[in-house]
């Protein structure tokens, strides 16, 4: 089994040849490649990847222009992984090289992506509490089966990174886009280690555009190919309650307080106006959807199809 490890990499100079030394003595005897993704560092991480590029053929650099995120850095990695499987693992040493067999061993087992779970986190507690409730619900909202989605020490199958796009801050949401396609996902609790050096890159802003992120994600997963059902119902939705005001409107204008209906009564046709105009919305959006949208049936097919066909 040829292993790739795909590593992001924003200034953690100090960190990265004792992880390269770890990851070389505890991927054997599998043969690996080591891709580094410096995501734009500014502390001479490039000049340590380039060092350790020159002494190790098995070690390749990406350096993206700029300091573009997490996801762009594993999307660039990806796209260039190879090899039977992908392990993806923080550049900061806190997730521990020691625990690549252990990933190796259950991925054996017949699963497809195999997470790691921070059962017990050394970080401070106004990153552990927002993450708990974070994981609680996206596992929740999607019915995946891990304490951990957003844990960044995962092994997959190079046939999962290759159908799934890494985008924004949906590096958190690997096992969920995983999921969606129906790959056998499981999770392993590995150590945590404290942070040796430098500081976490991660500030409270991350946690708005997760949400924003996973709100994405439900969309996606269920109106990815029929957004009109979406906006049909939310306009029918409009339009119902708005007719109720409206009729409300006008008995309260005729009967009791001609003010307040008149309110009721403009309030109910502006909503019922708006519920038109949100269904057209997903008229247009399923009119885009089929015109515009090619949906590769690759996506849902199994690697292994074409040795079962006869």
């Amino acid at each position: 089994m040829n292993v790739t490890f795909v590593i992001p990499v924003f200034n953690e100079r100090e960190t990265l040849e004792p992880l390269a030394a770890g990851i070389a003595e505890h991927v054997a005897p599998y043969p690996y490649r080591l891709i580094f993704v410096d995501d734009g560092s500014t502390d001479g991480s490039d000049a340590t990847l380039r060092a350790l590029r020159d002494a190790d053929s098995s070690v390749e650099v990406i350096r993206l222009r700029g300091n573009f995120g997490k996801s762009a850095a594993l999307a660039a990695g990806f796209a260039r992984a190879g090899g039977d499987v992908v392990f993806t693992m923080d550049s900061d040493l806190q997730d521990d090289p020691r625990e690549i067999p252990r990933f190796i061993e259950k991925l054996y087992e017949g699963y497809d992506v195999v997470c790691g779970w921070k059962a017990k986190r050394h970080d401070p507690a106004h990153k552990t509490v927002p993450s708990r409730i974070y994981n609680w619900f996206v596992a929740w909202l999607f019915s995946v089966p891990l304490h951990d989605v957003n844990c960044g020490f995962k092994l997959m199958r190079t046939e999962v990174v290759k159908k799934i796009q890494v985008y924004g801050e949906m590096h958190r949401l690997i096992p969920v886009l995983a999921h969606n396609l129906n790959y056998r996902i499981t999770e392993i609790p590995v150590e945590h280690h404290r942070r040796r050096y430098g500081k976490s890159k991660y500030g409270m802003e991350r946690f708005t555009r997760g949400a924003m992120d996973v709100l994405t994600m439900w969309f996606l997963t269920k109106y990815r190919h029929a957004p009109g059902h979406f906006f049909g119902k939310l306009g029918v939705l409009q339009k119902l309650f708005g007719l109720i005001i409206l009729i409300a409107g006008i008995y309260v204008w005729r009967t009791t307080h001609p003010a307040v209906g008149a309110a009721l009564f403009t309030a109910g046709l502006i909503l019922a106006s708006t519920g038109a105009i949100t269904i057209c919305i997903g008229l247009f959006a399923e009119l885009m959807l089929r015109h515009f949208v090619r949906i590769d049936p690759a996506l849902y097919v199994a690697e292994d199809s074409a040795q079962d066909a006869p």
